[in-house]
């Protein structure tokens, strides 16, 4: 772990961090969170000497930990295209479907959570989100007495034990992925459409 060379710039420090982080998601997307990560495969994925894996992260769980942070923030970007206005059953839907499309990484956070990490986030949006719940129940489109907190959580939820579970349950019910994925979408949509139902 010595000295990174003195002409690498801040800008190829972070490509370079950028390339080790995809290189580890790509390894463990191919090769199974449970068959570990050779940070030599990683280097050798990325390009780059092994030793600067250690230099810019410390650890192979550090640079887990950073991968999924990016990854994470980049599926918030996914999130934030939604353009204003959209329904809370729209985005609820959309909550749904991005959960079946980021599967993998969020099996990896699950896996992470059960390590241990504390420094992994759930909700990277999560003030942003309780806005946006917020207003919509000011708006009337969820129900007075719907605790917010509670139907962020229970999204936040769904969306990871379901990302975990859906293969197997697809296999279990003797059903294809996508056809169980679009029953629950429809089951989301349906739920949503309930909660503006809630004016007790």
């Amino acid at each position: 772990m010595g000295r990174e060379p003195a002409d690498r710039s801040p800008r190829s420090r972070n490509a370079t961090s950028r390339e080790l982080e995809k290189a580890a998601l790509t390894l463990l997307k191919k090769d199974g969170v449970l068959a570990g990560l050779n940070l030599r495969e990683v280097a050798d994925l990325a390009g780059v000497n092994r030793g600067l894996v250690y230099h810019y992260f410390g650890s192979r769980g550090e640079l887990l930990r950073a991968a999924l942070r990016r990854d994470s923030e980049r599926r918030s970007d996914s999130y934030r295209v939604d353009p204003p206005g959209r329904t809370v059953v729209k985005r609820i839907e959309l909550w749904t479907r991005m959960s079946m499309k980021y599967a993998e990484q969020l099996r990896l956070v699950a896996i992470l959570l059960l390590d241990g990490g504390t420094r992994v986030r759930l909700m990277p949006r999560r003030d942003v989100t309780q806005h946006e719940l917020q207003d919509d129940q000011e708006a009337g489109a969820i129900g007075p007495n719907v605790d917010l907190i509670a139907l962020h959580a229970l999204l936040q939820a769904h969306g990871i034990g379901y990302a975990i579970t859906r293969t197997q349950l697809a296999k279990e019910f003797g059903i294809g992925v996508r056809d169980l994925d679009a029953r629950m979408v429809e089951l989301m949509e349906r739920i949503a459409v309930g909660l503006e139902s809630d004016r007790d």
